[in-house]
This record gives C-alpha cells, sequence and structure tokens, in this order.
C-alpha cells in the first residue's frame, strides 16, 4: 500500500515533526521512544502506517531498528535509559512492531511469551505505578494496555487460540459495565471515551470497539454490541465522523475534528468485515 496523493501533505507535516524531541526519527538523544506525544516515535509511526506508508519503506525500517534496539533478553523493551520497565512501555512497542509486519521476529515472539507470563489476575495488565494513589480501584488491570495488548496480539500466533486472551477480553467487556476509573492510571468509560477518537492514540469508544472485533470472545457479546451501537449511533452517512482529536493532530486532512474521515472509515469497514468472518 501506498501513500495516496491527498495524503501526501499529512506524512509530510508529521515528518517535519521528527527533530522535535532534540534527535532523528521523533526520538531523544537519550532514545526515549515515547516522548513528545503525540509525535514521539512510537506514535508517528503509526500515523505514517495509517496514512498508507508501506512498512518496507527505508524509513520505516530504521525505525524498526531503533525500536528493537530497546529490546531486553527477557522480552521487555526499555523506553527510558534509566527507571523500571512498565509493562505498559513493552505493549506499545510490540504493538508497533507489529503493525510494521514483526510480529514473527523471534525477539517479538518472547515478548509475546513474557506478556502472557506477567498477565495480572484479572486478565488484563497492569503497571505497579500509582500516580493516583492506592484505592480499591487500583486493583484492577489497567485497561487501555491491555486493549493495546490485543491489538498486538492479533497479529500473533496465539490469536484465537490462547485462552489468556480470552481472559483479557472479559476483562475489557467487564469495563464496559463497570464504567468507573479502573486499575493504577484510572482508565474510565466515561464522556471522553464515549467521543470518536482517530488516529487511535487512547482508550475510547472507537479503538475499543475495533480492537474487540478481532476476537470471537467479544464478538457475540452483549457489550460488545452495545459498543458498536454506540459507535454506529455517531455515524453519519455511514461514514465514521471525527468527535475528537488531539489538538497538534488538528491540522491534519485525515482526522480533522467535525469531519468524515475516509481512512477512520476503512477501520469501521474492518469491524464489519470481522463480524463476517466469526470463526
Amino acid at each position: 500500500m501506498a501513500v495516496e496523493k491527498q495524503y501526501a501533505s499529512d506524512v509530510e507535516a508529521i515528518l517535519s515533526h521528527r527533530h522535535d524531541n532534540g534527535a532523528d526519527l521523533w526520538t531523544a538523544p537519550d532514545n526515549r521512544l515515547l516522548k513528545g506525544a503525540p509525535f514521539s516515535t512510537l506514535e508517528s509511526v503509526l500515523y505514517l502506517l495509517e496514512l498508507g506508508m508501506d512498512p518496507t519503506e527505508p524509513l520505516l525500517k530504521e525505525i524498526a531498528e531503533l525500536i528493537f534496539g530497546t529490546w531486553q533478553e527477557d522480552g521487555r523493551f526499555k523506553m527510558y535509559p534509566t527507571g523500571f520497565i512498565y509493562p505498559c512501555q513493552t505493549i506499545h512497542a510490540a504493538n508497533a512492531l507489529c503493525h510494521m509486519g514483526y510480529a514473527s521476529d523471534a525477539r517479538l515472539q518472547k515478548t509475546f511469551q513474557h506478556l502472557l507470563n506477567i498477565q495480572y489476575t484479572d486478565g488484563g495488565w497492569r503497571c505497579n505505578k500509582f500516580s493516583y494513589g492506592r484505592g480499591p480501584e487500583t486493583e484492577y488491570s489497567n485497561p487501555f494496555p491491555t486493549l493495546t495488548a490485543l491489538n498486538a496480539f492479533r497479529f500473533s500466533d496465539y490469536w484465537r487460540k490462547e485462552p489468556a486472551l480470552d481472559k483479557a477480553v472479559d476483562f475489557l467487556l467487564e469495563h464496559w459495565t463497570i464504567r468507573k476509573p479502573i486499575g493504577p492510571c484510572h482508565y474510565g468509560i466515561g464522556t471522553l471515551f464515549m467521543q470518536v477518537e482517530y488516529p487511535f492514540r487512547n482508550y475510547n469508544l472507537f479503538v475499543y470497539v475495533y480492537v474487540l472485533s478481532f476476537y470471537n470472545r467479544a464478538t457475540g457479546d452483549k457489550r460488545f454490541r452495545e459498543a458498536l451501537e454506540a459507535l454506529e449511533s455517531k455515524m453519519a452517512d455511514g461514514q465514521i465522523v471525527v468527535e475528537r482529536v488531539v489538538p497538534k493532530l488538528a491540522r491534519l486532512s485525515f482526522c480533522k475534528k467535525g469531519e468524515t474521515s475516509a481512512l477512520a472509515t476503512i477501520r469501521y469497514h474492518e469491524i464489519l468485515q470481522n463480524l463476517q468472518t466469526v470463526k
């Protein structure tokens, strides 16, 4: 897939930020690949892929090497030069590489096994970091990293075969019922969640339905169907309308707030296709 002419200016705009964090490829001199949102390394590569850039492009190959350069022998990815390595960091790195076509790489195979080994008792993934203090709600996993992990696992041989992934799906479906902020990072399902955000970079209704649609465990569940109906109620003429976009991305043509997005609508059609191919 190549970038269509109409999105060339969006690609140029994203590339114009590649030195913003002090080094090349949207990173900092000390290789902080998550620094500088919404133009961090891991986010920017996903935007370029969304716009149609081929993973075999030299630029994306260089980024893949940069990300793999942070891989540890135990399967984790070290996103920062010092400090603890949190599961969410490894999850986001693995997700980016899976979207770039590296799911079968031996290093990611080790990462998948590591993630399964550290899966929390409720089925999700959870960081032992309590920025909001401790309470009963922090005994849950973090929903967005769990959703992102499922997004990565759908590229793997574990997809639709590993029971542990069904547990992760169950956890996320239960959050649709719970609604309240849960996990150490307090992910909730409220007003902001229900606003359709695109491109996918935060926990919201659109990415929630999109990722879960790849899992048979979810697609027949009443809670998933309710979420899908909520998403469809916000569409216009069969197209996804972007309700929320981070301000620094607002000028990009493929994700203008308040307008329909052809690329977002392609993701919606993937959801429908997934529902037709449930096994």
